[in-house]
């Protein structure tokens, strides 16, 4: 009988070895044994034992702004692939992000605003349900899937794209606003922040994200098998995370001359186009996710909640 013990005996050595490669010298994970051991094996079985039911089973994990989407995804597929033996793709919705040409297209037909990568529409919608209905069917073949570089703020050429040479067991799927829903159209009203107040008087930008949640995203979303959601206590501790995440991009990429890395008041107004659908998410998110991981202001998970059996 798999036990959780067992488990993060054969499974410790690996997750504290990837954690290691993402700490800084001034950003060192703490309390790592406790969020393994009490928490992430744990979940690990939950979702072991649904992919054993379904395959392949589609996992969406969300959270705001520097919640550690990416470190939990990517424990989680270790303790999975180590442990359970299961074939795990892990993805982010930001690799899906339309080019710089795109978006520059849709900016200039639509609203400036979608020249910033982010929000629902500056995804290109149709790479991801085509992912997802070829990763379904059973005569799969190889997929090559788009990688997003975020330091040039464009997507990599396809020589240094994703490749899936076999079916996944387990794909998750993760993103701050994977799941996501559509807020009511008089709520769209009133201005949450400067950028809409400034440059979206007439809602022309925030209805557009809004209907992209409405159609397109929601036929997306439909299709996840659970979701995972990382809670934080607001919105100002995500700006403060998410200007954390863009230091150590900068460390990684200071020396290329092609960086689109940004600085404090850039990261701040970024956050502006984000913060509608982030609200909107820590206020509902709760109600439908299947697993709630509730984040401290430390940037640690202080407790778990399972709402879908």
């Amino acid at each position: 009988m798999q036990t959780s013990a067992e488990c993060y005996k054969k499974v410790s050595k690996d997750c504290f070895k990837f954690i290691k490669s993402q700490e800084t010298s001034k950003d060192k994970f703490k309390n790592k044994e406790k969020m393994i051991k009490s928490f992430l094996v744990p979940i690990s079985f939950w979702l072991a034992n649904k992919a054993r039911k379904k395959n392949p089973y589609l996992v969406g994990l969300a959270g705001g702004q520097g919640t550690g989407k990416t470190t939990i995804s990517s424990i989680l597929s270790i303790i999975l692939r180590k442990y359970f033996k299961l074939n795990v793709f892990v993805i982010s919705i930001d690799d899906f992000y339309k080019t710089r040409k795109e978006r520059f297209l849709l900016s200039k037909k639509i609203h400036p605003s979608l020249m910033t990568r982010g929000v629902p529409g500056t995804h290109d919608i149709n790479i991801m349900l085509d992912f997802f209905k070829k990763a379904k069917s059973k005569k799969f073949k190889s997929l090559k899937l788009p990688k997003f570089n975020k330091a040039t703020d464009d997507r990599y050429k396809k020589k240094f794209w994703y490749s899936i040479k076999k079916r996944p067991n387990v794909i998750i799927f993760e993103g701050w606003c994977v799941g996501a829903r559509a807020e009511k159209n008089n709520t769209l009203k009133k201005a949450i922040n400067s950028l809409e107040k400034m440059d979206d008087k007439k809602l022309i930008w925030r209805k557009h994200v809004n209907n992209q949640l409405k159609l397109k995203y929601k036929k997306l979303y439909n299709q996840l098998n659970c979701l995972l959601f990382l809670k934080a206590n607001n919105f100002s501790l995500l700006k403060e995370w998410r200007l954390k995440q863009e230091k150590k991009l900068w460390l990684k990429n200071s020396k290329s001359s092609n960086n689109k890395i940004m600085n404090k008041k850039d990261v701040f107004k970024f956050m502006q186009t984000y913060q509608r659908v982030t609200n909107n998410m820590l206020r509902y998110a709760p109600k439908y996710a299947s697993i709630i991981l509730n984040l401290n202001s430390n940037h640690q998970i202080k407790s778990i909640i399972y709402k879908k059996k």
